[in-house]
């Protein structure tokens, strides 16, 4: 970090969750623009009768096949790198790498192999790994140190590619289990750690260091858990007709509900408006909404636009739980209540909260300033633009993020280059952030709803802060 620059204002996208950002990540546009709105989602024409895990090989296959290869509407930073004769090198721990490469091996450049939680494309790039390190290990700690190794000993013994990205599972996997700030979970943050160190040692062994940018990232940030909501066994009681999967042919006015820890999409089936407005009006007055988003405009809530989820599949209904400040039981601040997947004490995020909202973003390397601190609002997004403004590659549409021209050594030459293709509105000198909250209410015979979210913007990319609500009853 002392050898980079450390971003101190860093967002991720919402929900906060890993698909989500990680799209994000490799793409530089919004959630709505990518078709990755949450790491579960239901999809009919994919799976009529159950939510779909949107980074599951057959799901990503399926949604790739139907929508003529454009399951994720943009080209990923890799696509685009092999586009132009680079090659790639991907190693994730995670099911998320096939979504950063879904067409490994089919494009210009050669030898590009993408790793992910033991599976590989191409298919049969994973024999010689095996071979060579064992099958994939099934703790968690083992995952990281095993696809670290492929990585640095494998897909880097020919050289080090344009562009490669690790990704770990820890400390994600570990605070589920356990909390944020749980022995567990700082001993995998201390894994994490001796897997930077393995990479940075290994790209010293190849010469590269002193050429090399290297960005350490987290997708998003953490929260405990408060209280676990049974929402489907709530709904229910109240009236409504809630699944998390079909049995049968789905009615009109049944609704699904896919749950994505602290988020969860509602799409009620038929488009039953009259459905969806008794159900936005309960959530209302729960006591764990938090902030809510409607497809179409209703009282009291924000428009999926607002949150930069309106994508061809979005739901009729989004909410995301509510949250405080409070400390858990090891002193971390960020208490939240969430879905039924997860019991209360545990790890675990994709709210609007600032704690989950607010992640780490760290860049070294030749073409940043030494020891610098960037407070202006950045986030996940903005991730793309500038790796590839740094390969000096032109996307073939405008991305959502900006590139970090504040943060980089020589901006001058880089913003000349950029010709038009990111979103660069001022000199580095001139960069305003611009922070503002609003609100949406509604009134009730026992009491009003109130809810608000704070975006932060800088030219025209926006940051989503935080953002939280609560019912108030008549008389409090």
């Amino acid at each position: 970090a002392h050898e980079g620059v450390i971003f101190r204002n860093h967002h991720a996208v919402y929900p906060s969750a890993t698909n989500v950002n990680g799209t994000a990540l490799a793409t530089g546009v919004y959630p709505g623009h990518s078709g990755i709105i949450a790491n579960h989602d239901y999809r009919p024409e994919i799976d009529r009768n159950h939510s779909i895990d949107v980074e599951l090989p057959v799901v990503v296959e399926k949604g790739d096949e139907l929508s003529n290869g454009k399951y994720i509407s943009v080209p990923t930073i890799v696509e685009l790198v092999q586009n132009a004769g680079g090659r790639t090198a991907i190693a994730t721990a995670k099911t998320v790498g096939l979504l950063l490469d879904r067409h490994a091996g089919l494009g210009r450049a050669k030898n590009c192999v993408t790793l992910f939680a033991g599976q590989s494309r191409p298919r049969d790039a994973l024999t010689a790994i095996l071979a060579a390190f064992g099958p994939f290990p099934s703790a968690h700690l083992q995952q990281d140190a095993w696809t670290t190794k492929a990585l640095t000993d494998f897909l880097w013994k020919g050289g080090v590619p344009a562009f490669s990205l690790l990704w770990l599972g820890e400390p994600d996997l570990t605070q589920h289990e356990s909390a944020p700030g749980a022995p567990p979970a700082l001993a995998a943050i201390k894994s994490c750690d001796e897997n930077l160190a393995a990479v940075l040692s290994a790209l010293d062994r190849q010469g590269v260091r002193a050429t090399t940018d290297v960005f350490v990232a987290s997708d998003h940030g953490f929260s405990t858990i408060g209280r676990s909501v049974d929402l489907r066994k709530i709904l229910n009681d109240a009236g409504f007709a809630a699944r998390t999967e079909f049995a049968d042919e789905p009615r009109s006015g049944d609704i699904m509900v896919a749950g994505n820890s602290g988020t969860v999409l509602f799409y009620t089936e038929g488009r039953d408006s009259e459905v969806t407005r008794r159900l936005v009006e309960f959530l209302q007055q729960t006591d764990f909404a938090g902030v809510i988003f409607t497809k179409e405009p209703m009282q009291g809530t924000f428009g999926l636009e607002q949150a930069r989820i309106d994508s061809q599949h979005a739901p009729d209904v989004v909410m995301a739980f509510r949250w405080n400040d409070s400390k858990n039981q090891f002193g971390i601040p960020g208490m939240i209540d969430a879905d039924w997947q997860r019991q209360a004490g545990q790890g675990t995020h994709a709210t609007l909260s600032r704690f989950d909202m607010h992640n780490t973003l760290i860049a070294a390397g030749p073409d940043f300033r030494r020891g610098g601190v960037d407070d202006l609002p950045t986030g996940n997004v903005d991730l793309a633009p500038t790796i590839l403004q740094i390969l000096r590659i032109n996307p073939p549409q405008r991305l959502d993020g900006r590139l970090l021209c504040e943060a980089m050594a020589a901006p001058a030459s880089l913003r000349e280059a950029a010709a038009g293709r990111v979103n660069i509105d001022r000199a580095p000198t001139g960069l305003k952030a611009e922070t503002k909250s609003i609100e949406a209410k509604k009134d009730f015979a026992g009491g009003s709803w109130r809810q608000s979210l704070q975006i932060s913007r800088v030219g025209s990319t926006i940051y989503l802060d935080e953002g939280n609500g609560a019912f108030s009853p008549k008389g409090d």
